[in-house]
Order: structure tokens, then sequence, then C-alpha cells
């Protein structure tokens, strides 16, 4: 296999920087090394973050009329080639080539969202507020942002924010994940022939390093951040200390509560589907199946049917299920599923058994029955497809397991019920809820975050949220003397009131 470099993308060119330094990209159906990508060094984010600020001087001068134009045509481009930029996914994510389908079209709803950026960044106008005086309010870039995105949506992520920041008029500096970083420079090549502006959009490849020059510089006015727990915390807090705003979504343990009048075959599908969908490395994965009453036998029964057809392998091969990101993920997971044993859950389902040929990072989907909070496999977000099935009599003590998690970032309920669905809703203390919808992700109108340890700050991903986040908010207060009128009544140092 050819081996190539991945480089950097700067003012609207693909440039290789001055670092030395560089990291494998594997395939993780083969175990083969495709690629290696440059790790930017301090100075050249530098020089990367430097064309960021010379183009978002102009940037944000444009027209909401070009900003919408420019967004429009890359939504085309997207769209038009959407089989090529799932298959740098498929390549060096694994996930199958429908997931990654799935994945960019996904994304592509954020930008036909911001595509209205002309209705979206409007501000308000009161004529008349007080006697002779105006008031209006109007959104501006913020200048530079940058945004730091993980290895399991390599497309999606970065479009939860890029689409909104660039139509507000920022520039945008994306730091992707290292272990798959083909498809960030596949989408800079689908902005500059959209016609974005050299520097609007750049790519810097790299690792910690990347990410504190990033954090760390002065020209940099926001960081959007999706990832573990702990670095989100080290994001939010490092970079709130250096004066920035910040989103920062981290981790989950997501539930999936069944009361006993749920419909157990969509409920068999739909743990399937949420908990082992793209090996389960996702964020919203549903990784605990909270069964209340005597239901549960009959659950795991079905579970066992589905998944004794389930196909495991190389992602490009029509396979129901693809590998881990690299093997020390797949071995990490692995050694899950033997702390599950040793801690005395019961074994239903063992991926460890699963055979692909080749030497891939594979694992099949692993089913636990008997989880007790206690246990490693349900307090740690192991972030691949191992579902922990926890037993409990009530609803109320479901909801009372759910609550008390550190994380909040997705849930589910299976019911028929409308009643306790509603009464569900208001009592959960979880950012994102699906009703009878096992990954309830909400639509590009919508925000997207959770509570708790699932999000540092206050601002949730695209949507509304996303706009208010990209932009700064300033309200104006006029007065234009009529010399028709009275001229000024002359000194008054009593505090202004409106009349």
């Amino acid at each position: 296999m050819d081996v190539r470099t991945i480089g950097h993308w700067c003012d609207g060119a693909a440039w290789s920087g001055t670092s030395a330094r560089s990291a494998a990209v594997t395939d993780p159906a083969t175990g083969e090394v495709s690629g290696r990508v440059l790790l930017a060094g301090r100075s050249d984010a530098e020089v990367v973050i430097a064309a960021a600020v010379r183009a978002a001087a102009g940037w944000r001068r444009a027209s909401l009329a070009t900003r919408s134009k420019v967004l429009f045509r890359f939504r085309e481009l997207v769209d038009a080639r959407k089989e090529e930029l799932a298959a740098i996914i498929t390549a060096e994510h694994g996930k199958t080539l429908d997931d990654a389908l799935g994945e960019v079209s996904r994304g592509l709803e954020v930008v036909e969202f911001a595509c209205g950026i002309g209705h979206l960044q409007k501000g308000e106008f009161s004529e008349q507020a007080s006697t002779g005086i105006d008031v209006h309010s109007k959104r501006q870039p913020l200048g530079v942002v940058g945004i730091i995105s993980p290895f399991n949506f390599p497309a999606m992520v970065p479009m939860w924010f890029f689409p909104i920041a660039i139509a507000t008029g920022n520039a945008v500096v994306l730091k992707p994940s290292e272990k798959d970083p083909g498809a960030s420079l596949w989408m800079a090549q689908q902005w500059r022939e959209a016609g974005l502006p050299d520097g609007v959009f750049n790519v810097l490849q790299g690792d910690k390093v990347a990410v504190d020059a990033l954090l760390d510089s002065p020209d940099v006015a926001s960081i959007s951040f999706v990832g573990s727990t702990p670095i989100a915390r080290y994001v939010y807090e490092r970079a709130s200390a250096a004066g920035k705003r910040v989103q920062a979504l981290g981790g989950a343990k997501n539930h999936m509560v069944v009361l006993p009048d749920a419909d157990l075959d969509l409920v068999a599908d739909s743990a399937v589907n949420a908990a082992f969908g793209s090996a389960g490395e996702r964020c919203m994965a549903v990784s605990v199946l909270v069964a209340v009453g005597p239901i549960v036998d009959t659950v795991i029964g079905k579970l066992q049917d589905r998944l004794a057809g389930l196909r495991v392998g190389d992602g490009r091969s029509g396979c129901d299920m693809g590998p881990l990101i690299t093997r020390e993920h797949r071995d990490k997971v692995a050694s899950y599923i033997t702390a599950g044993v040793e801690a005395g859950a019961k074994l239903v389902v063992d991926g460890r058994d699963v055979s692909v040929p080749g030497d891939g990072f594979f694992l099949g989907p692993t089913v636990f029955d008997q989880v007790t909070p206690e246990m490693s496999i349900y307090t740690d977000e192991i972030f691949g497809p191992v579902l922990s099935v926890v037993r409990v009599e009530t609803y109320e003590q479901a909801v009372d397991l759910v609550n008390s998690s550190p994380y909040g970032n997705g849930v589910a309920l299976f019911t028929t019920d409308g009643g306790a669905a509603r009464r569900f809703e208001e009592e959960v203390q979880v950012g994102m809820i699906g009703i009878n919808v096992p990954v309830p992700v909400p639509i590009a109108a919508y925000s997207f975050g959770g509570w708790k340890s699932s999000l540092f700050g206050d601002t949730h991903a695209h949507g509304a949220e996303g706009v208010r986040f990209f932009t700064r908010l300033k309200v104006v207060t006029s007065r234009w003397p009529d010399p028709s009128v009275a001229p000024s009544r002359g000194l008054e140092l009593a505090f202004p009131t409106h009349a």
C-alpha cells in the first residue's frame, strides 16, 4: 500500500509546515499504515493562525448574500461528492460506508441551516424606545475561531461548528484528530472550489502541541471541542484562563430505560443499533440498558437473536459493523470485558470471540447482564461495542440511576405510556432525551449538548446557540436631534431614565 503524506491546509493551499514530527495513519480493517500525518509545532500553528487573522479581517466585511452563496456552493459540492468523503472516513476510521454516508448527511444538515444566515443573524430594532431615541442590536463575528474535533466523526463534528462560524463572518482553524485526518483536507478543497476566500478555512494537523497552541494563542477568540471528559475539562480550563469563549463537549454514559409496557421488538432492534453502530464509538451510543421489572430475560433473548446474525468485518465489504479505530483502543475495550467478568457480571455475548481474516482491529458486540453501578463497565465510558444490562424494579429506581451518573449527554425511554414519557422528560437530568428514539441527536435547527460532566461551558453546538456562540452582541442607543423641535434642556446629572 502506498503511504501518503497528510499535511496542513493554510491560506487556501496544502502546506507541509516546518516540523519534522509525524504519526502513522492506519487502516483499521487491515492494520496497514496508509499514511503519515504531519504533526504541527508551535511555529507551524502560529503561521496558520496568522493566515486566519488576515482572512478574518476581510471576510467579516463580506455581505450576508456573499456568505450564503459560498455556503450553498459548498453544500452542493459535498452532497454531489459525498461518496468520496464517505470512502475516506471508512478507510481511516473503519465505520461502514453506509454509516459514513449517514455522518456526511447529518453534517450537511448544519450547512443547510447556516445557509439561512441572513435570517439567523438578524438583530432587533425598537423605534422611539425613549423620546427621540432608537435602540437596535447587531451580532458581529468573533474573528478567528478554533475547532478541535475527535476521531469518531471526522466530518460531522467539524460540520457542527465551521458552517455557522464561517456564515457569521469568522475565520476557522480546524485541528482534526491525527487518527483520521484525511476528511479535513478533502473538505478544505471543497471550500476552495466553492469560492471561500483563502485563509477563512484552515486545517492544522497535530497532537497536543497543536491543541495547546490554539488554546494559548491571543489571536484565537473561541474554542469548540468534542472529546472525552478529562480532556474537555482541560481544554475548558486552559482556554478560559486565556480569556477565550469555550464550548467543550465531553464524554457520556447513555442509558436506555425500558418500561414493562414497551414494544420489546422495537427495544431489541433499537438497542442493537444504538449500542453497536460504529462499533460503539459514538458519544451518543447506548451503553446501558435499564430494564424495569420482569421483562429483562425476554429483552436479552431478543438481543441474542439479533446479534447472532450481525456481521463484523471491513466496512467496505457490506458488513454491519466495522473495526475499532486502533489496536490500542481495541485492546483497551477488550480489557473492560475481562474486568466485567472478574467483577461478577454475567457475560451473555462475548465480542472477543469474533474472528475476521487479516490483522484489523476487530471486536464483536458484547452484552453483559446483572451489571451493578460500582462495576467499571458501568461507571466508565468504554467507547466500544459493550452493552451493560442493569435490572431495576421500578420506574423511580431507573430515573435515580440515570440521575446519579456524573454524565448527562443522552438518554432514551421506551414505553407506550404517554404519561410516563412526559414525567420522564420532566424528571431526568440529561441534556438530550429520546422517547422511543435510541439516539436522540437533534436536528440542526436545535442545539446539541449535554449536562453535568458532558459539557463544559454554557453553549451547545449548532442551532440558535451556535449562532450566539460565534457572534458578539452589540446594542446601540442612538439619538438624531430633529432641528424642528426644541433644543436640549441643558445639563441633567441625574441617572438617565426613559420617557
